[in-house]
């Protein structure tokens, strides 16, 4: 695929908690502080993986990122937006720039990250008034997706069992999947995902991707066929 000179240069990023939870954990923040045992970026221009992990005093990888270490992270990502790239996450706002913000004391930072961002599922929500997974929409856009082997509730007990390649390994493929997706997808100018029944359905994506601030401004969808829809506001409270 030929590269135009003006398509977006996307830098994924994904995080992998480090706090062991009880097998029936739905809310998963219910439980913080939950650590951050590492994480990962690719960029989409050259495919290029970074990753991120505490160390001990003698080199080894830590059971989760010091204050310090995650906060360093937050400076590594303001600088590669200030690089030209647009960070890009699968629920990053919701998720992963919460947890940052509390892990590195760098709440404005993280805020500024996040509304400046896209987040693929938070623009889904937002049109759609339902959310899509990560592997359905990669199913639907015909790339590889999220490592079979193993799961992000697996992956904190994984780590904490010194399993750090196999975890990195994931956590790196999530970036990777992600990349690729918001890539492909604004190429094609639409997301295609299966739902659970096995159908294919598609979201237009005729302006590309939305940042955060934007994809907000769009009108609501009718949620009126659904029990419980997800408000916008449960993925951006924690920035007021």
């Amino acid at each position: 695929m030929t590269r135009s000179l003006f398509q977006t240069r996307y830098l994924s990023f994904d995080i992998e908690t480090a706090k062991i939870l009880p097998d029936d954990a739905t809310e998963i923040l219910a439980y913080r502080p939950l650590g951050i045992s590492c994480a990962a970026a690719c960029m989409s221009d050259s495919k290029k993986t970074v990753t991120w992990y505490g160390r001990t005093s003698n080199g080894e990888p830590a059971p989760q990122m010091s204050g310090a270490e995650s906060g360093a992270m937050v400076d590594d990502l303001v600088a590669y937006v200030r690089d030209g790239y647009t960070l890009v996450t699968w629920n990053g706002t919701g998720f992963d720039f919460d947890v940052l913000a509390e892990e590195s004391a760098k709440r404005a930072e993280c805020i500024a990250l996040a509304v400046n961002h896209v987040d693929m599922l938070f623009h889904a929500v937002c049109v759609l008034g339902h959310p899509v997974s990560l592997q359905k929409a990669a199913e639907g856009m015909e790339i590889p997706g999220k490592l079979a082997d193993m799961s992000g509730a697996e992956a904190p007990a994984a780590w904490a069992a010194a399993r750090y390649k196999e975890v990195l390994a994931y956590v790196q493929q999530d970036a990777v999947a992600t990349a690729e997706l918001a890539e492909l997808c604004e190429e094609r100018k639409k997301m295609a995902w299966i739902t659970r029944r096995g159908q294919r359905r598609q979201m237009p994506l005729e302006q590309g991707w939305l940042t955060v601030r934007d994809a907000q401004e769009l009108p609501l969808p009718d949620t009126s066929w659904m029990t419980d829809p997800p408000s916008r506001e449960r993925f951006t409270g924690w920035m007021e």
